[in-house]
């Protein structure tokens, strides 16, 4: 069908131009057809099997694991921008004292960090009033050329800049993998770990209070203050070794049937010298010529006299090192004669300042059940980590010390799953005691009821 332009019949007028608008209608033996829509064909699932679920929940513990590094360093680098060039660049340029510092080679990119700014102010997308701020929208590529720029302003708090560089290079790959949810190996995610370590302590001045493990520091609470599980002393001791777990240590009270992982593992001379750079020892072993040690012994399966003697090995070994000491005062032996219910390694390390000025406990135990059946170096092994369990209920959006020390953003959930305090069964503002405190206390009951080893 074929109709003119001024939609009238008849010819076009004189000086019209306009090509006639065609208007073509298909058949309908010649329309594509639509296939019809199945169901699934039988025996096909799109469900996840097993293994691709099992997949899934490695990469997930990989990534979030070197993103809450992540987060925590880039969290740190901003706040060390905002202190150092903040009162430069606000008193003359305002608001606009981040474009400022960025300078001409920066500006496109603190642009583009405006219209993000813009769009989630626009969307509802910013939750914490404090997060409106160009800062904020910065990535930790463009926070570290911000520093670099303006290195003299940051070296006298920074003591290495080659150092500071040479870690944030490291920790890239593993920012770009987490960043595009991308598969991340045990190799990285290692290296990414020590990097942010390094990262973190250098931003506070060489003299951090950096946690061996941030991510223990989101769980132990959770878990009152247990922060890793093993099946056996040999795992735990792959993990942590005694040299690890001793290392700064200011207080070692020890519990146990023998001690073997003291006794076996650490050597006199490290004894002396940790007992003689101010460390107070108190050992406790189950009393060899008890009753306890028979009924072990059979549990065992083990010959008359054949626990006893390695215990009474142990015992003239640490003698031996405290006859070696000046202040053989600081290092005590004491047996007990009451059934033993386990093996525990306290250690109290030294309080460091970390971010904030917040003082952090740097304590932690090594505690091993007895079972019927099983020895000491058979047993599973909880580690312990100090101050982790305390303050449980409160959330991290909550916690202004957590938020000080650069807890990582947008958990606005405590670790009771969410839950306000009152009903995760946590008093608001009481600190309730982890396991370390609990197994402190048994151990000064057992050591109130022992006897002394001359």
């Amino acid at each position: 069908m074929v109709v003119p332009s001024g939609g009238r019949g008849g010819s076009e007028g004189p000086g019209r131009s306009e090509a006639p608008t065609m208007v073509m209608r298909a058949s309908m033996a010649g329309r594509a057809t639509v296939p019809a829509q199945s169901g699934p064909p039988d025996g096909l699932s799109l469900a996840w099997s097993g293994e691709q679920w099992d997949l899934a929940h490695q990469r997930v513990r990989l990534t979030g694991r070197a993103y809450v590094w992540l987060n925590l360093v880039e969290q740190r680098l901003r706040a060390l921008v905002d202190e150092v060039l903040r009162p430069v660049y606000a008193p003359a340029h305002g608001e606009d004292w981040v474009t400022a510092a960025a300078g001409p080679a920066g500006e496109e990119w603190v642009h583009r960090a405006g219209a993000v700014r813009e769009v989630s102010r626009r969307k509802g997308y910013l939750l914490d009033p404090s997060d409106d701020d160009p800062l904020v929208f910065l990535t930790m590529p463009q926070l570290r050329e911000l520093m670099v720029q303006h290195w003299p302003c940051f070296e006298p708090y920074v003591p290495d800049r080659r150092e500071v560089e040479l870690a944030l290079d490291e920790l890239e790959v593993a920012r770009h993998v987490v960043s595009r949810n991308r598969s991340l190996s045990h190799t990285v995610l290692a290296q990414a770990e020590r990097a942010a370590a390094r990262v973190l302590t250098l931003l506070d001045g060489g003299t951090g209070g950096v946690p061996a493990d941030v991510v223990e520091e989101l769980v132990a609470g959770r878990y009152a203050d247990v922060v890793a599980v093993h099946p056996d002393r040999v795992r735990l001791q792959r993990d942590l070794p005694v040299e690890d777990l001793l290392d700064g240590a200011r207080r070692l009270d020890a519990v146990g049937i023998g001690l073997g992982m003291l006794c076996q593992n650490y050597t006199g001379k490290r004894l002396v010298r940790l007992a003689s750079g101010g460390c107070r020892v108190r050992l406790l072993f189950l009393n060899p010529a008890s009753s306890a040690v028979r009924r072990r012994e059979r549990e065992l399966g083990l010959g008359r006299g054949e626990l006893a003697r390695s215990i009474e090995m142990n015992i003239m070994h640490v003698r031996r090192v405290r006859a070696g000491l000046r202040d053989q005062g600081a290092f005590e032996i004491r047996v007990f004669d009451e059934t033993p219910r386990f093996t525990a390694y306290l250690v109290e390390g030294p309080r460091v300042t970390g971010a904030g000025g917040r003082r952090r406990s740097t304590d932690i135990g090594v505690v091993q059940p007895y079972l019927r059946r099983s020895r000491g170096i058979e047993s599973p092994a909880l580690v312990l980590r100090g101050g982790a369990g305390q303050g449980a209920g409160q959330g991290f959006g909550q916690s202004a010390a957590g938020q000080a020390a650069g807890s990582p953003g947008g958990l606005s959930g405590g670790l009771s799953g969410g839950r306000p305090a009152a009903q995760a069964g946590v008093r608001p503002g009481v600190q309730e005691p982890g396991l370390l405190e609990v197994y402190r206390e048994e151990f000064e009951g057992v050591w109130a009821d022992s006897r002394a080893v001359s």
